[in-house]
């Protein structure tokens, strides 16, 4: 199993290398420069002017000379440095990536702490009143547009009811207050995000449960757990939750590069400093070091994200575990 992971780590590199290359080239086929940007509001800037300053950011050369040279840098843990500001994007995407990662972290675990009893409720009592309550509940949230739910939460709870702030992480206040008082600020901040970000989640989650719950209630070994007097509870959540969590597993391995761009919509909203925010305003204004550090870290997860389903299936399944060992 060890040859196994080994095996499948160093087959990472090739991967990510392609997609960081397949995206520098996307990226640089879209039209316009981040000099364009930066001079075409100032009428006084000579067409000489531009190219120094093209010259500077290196975006005279070829692009795959450009690629190689970033390449080289990303190999070494250096994104380079944001056309905007001059800061390193390192720095810049370390400043957000905390507040990004909590909101989409808590976001999961509220998905799956509801999303799971949810659908393995609606497949035992299927066909019951219960069933298409939850049915109708969770396809509202799948269907219903991310940024629409935000602005009416919004409405109700900042504004007509007052309960929570509208936007931001922190209050105006917040260096004033003790420790615990910060806790509760940024709490209180951060309810309507992760809401938002879960509930969208919650109806995949919960469908996914329910279809894979259905099917293995109606297995011969379920049914021989029952013939031998095993408590309803002892069967459904302890013979069939576990192998009803494959396609759950499969769906958390996918989500993990959602932990830094998936946030883009409701961080614009909410005016949250993160990372889809950073990506966001990146991309607007072709600041390329910042965009391919947001894309490799992006790509990084994603790959990651696989690689840890694959072992969780491992875990859950025992004919992955010995296939597994038979490829080593």
């Amino acid at each position: 199993m060890l040859k196994y992971i080994i095996k499948r780590m160093f087959g990472l590199i090739p991967t990510l290398i392609g997609i960081t290359l397949i995206s520098f080239f996307v990226i640089h086929l879209a039209p316009g420069k981040p000099t364009d940007i930066q001079t075409s509001l100032n009428p006084k800037v000579s067409y000489e002017a531009r190219l120094r300053l093209e010259k500077l950011y290196g975006l005279n050369k070829p692009v795959h000379v450009q690629y190689l040279e970033w390449i080289e840098r990303f190999i070494k843990l250096d994104f380079g440095r944001s056309y905007l500001d001059d800061r390193k994007v390192f720095e810049k995407i370390a400043e957000r990536i905390p507040i990004t990662l909590l909101i989409n972290f808590s976001a999961i675990i509220l998905t799956l702490a509801i999303g799971i009893p949810l659908g393995v409720i609606s497949a035992v009592k299927r066909r019951t009143l219960t069933d298409k309550f939850t049915t109708i509940f969770v396809f509202i949230g799948f269907s219903a547009p991310e940024f629409w739910i935000a602005l009416l939460l919004m409405n109700l709870f900042c504004i007509i009811l007052g309960w929570l702030p509208v936007s931001g992480i922190t209050s105006l206040d917040f260096e004033n207050l003790n420790t615990l008082a910060k806790i509760l600020d940024i709490a209180k901040h951060l309810i309507l995000p992760v809401a938002i970000s879960a509930f969208g989640g919650l109806a995949i989650i919960s469908r996914y449960m329910r279809a894979e719950m259905i099917g293995i209630i109606g297995q011969d070994y379920i049914r021989t757990a029952r013939a031998k007097g095993l408590k309803e509870n002892t069967v459904i959540y302890k013979h069939a939750l576990k192998n009803a969590l494959l396609p759950i597993i499969t769906m958390l391995g996918l989500s993990v590069p959602g932990l830094i761009g998936g946030s883009v919509i409701f961080e614009s909203i909410f005016a949250i400093p993160g990372m889809g925010r950073l990506f966001f305003e990146s991309v607007m204004a072709r600041d390329y070091p910042v965009i391919m550090g947001v894309l490799s870290i992006g790509a990084l997860l994603t790959l990651l994200g696989n690689f840890l389903a694959d072992l969780a299936y491992s875990y859950a399944d025992p004919r992955i575990r010995l296939f597994a060992g038979r490829q080593e």
